[in-house]
């Protein structure tokens, strides 16, 4: 049998927080419907798929880069090193990946890059889905230690609230310093 997983990632445009990546290997002879980019879904509805994916699913595994490696190596490259953390946390070496986008990870495993590959292979949506459900689940973790920013309805993302919260109280050591506005900001 061939493992194929699809990887994917989300939070690369947040303010603050991980970029989170998934690898998923779906089990060839189990469908699960449903799978599209996990932004085009309900949160209850992706919360439901979520547990189709992690209980139904070969494997799965996350992979992530803290605020600080995005500060130190770029998102890009964080987001790349998050992405080949997820495929060296799979109990199953994959044969193949599909990765979402249009660069590639540095794994010895043959791979192509899809842009809106979340969208058109099952592997790369159910990886955008697990990635997203765990990332929110992050910025839940951070909204109860800090409240006042709003992380819970935002998600880290750069809403007005959001703004309005980094001029009014700084930001804290998750915030990603080199992004603008908070790298124009005192560093607290």
């Amino acid at each position: 049998m061939k493992f194929i997983a699809g990887i994917d990632e989300v939070g690369c445009g947040a303010l603050v927080g991980n970029v989170v990546s998934a690898a998923v290997i779906l089990n060839p002879s189990v469908f699960i419907h449903g799978l599209t980019d996990s932004k085009k879904i309900s949160d209850k509805n992706r919360l439901f798929l979520f547990n189709e994916i992690i209980n139904k699913a070969t494997a799965w595994s996350i992979g992530s880069a803290t605020s600080k490696e995005i500060d130190t190596l770029n998102v890009l490259n964080a987001s790349l090193l998050s992405m080949k953390r997820a495929v060296d946390n799979l109990i199953y070496k994959p044969d193949f990946l599909f990765i979402d986008g249009k660069y590639s990870i540095q794994v010895p495993i043959p791979s192509i890059s899809v842009i809106h590959g979340d969208i058109l292979i099952p592997e790369i949506s159910a990886a955008s889905i697990v990635a997203k459900v765990i990332r929110d689940k992050e910025m839940l973790e951070l909204h109860h230690l800090f409240p006042q920013y709003g992380f819970s309805d935002h998600k880290g993302y750069s809403t007005k609230k959001h703004i309005s919260m980094l001029m009014k109280y700084g930001p804290i050591s998750q915030h990603r310093h080199t992004f603008s506005p908070i790298a124009k900001m005192k560093k607290y």
